[in-house]
């Protein structure tokens, strides 16, 4: 029994964390898109490999961040 509700509590931290992800990140985006001058998502469809590594990053760093905020 144990080792279901062990598994029940990770559960749930996973849907904390995937609701938080759903919610955080398209601001973060906005925000990152606001201040700069360039259009990333254009220059992402372009094949600018630069902008979708620094667009990558954005995302994975803001994923670190909610994920030792939640645990």
């Amino acid at each position: 029994m144990l080792i279901f509700k062990e598994y029940l509590i990770m559960v749930g931290w996973a849907i904390a964390g995937g609701i938080s992800m759903a919610i955080i990140l398209p601001i973060v985006l906005k925000i990152f898109s606001a201040i700069n001058p360039i259009d990333e998502w254009d220059e992402v469809k372009k094949g600018n490999l630069g902008v979708a590594i620094i667009l990558a990053s954005v995302i994975i760093s803001t994923a670190l961040v909610i994920c030792f905020a939640i645990s």
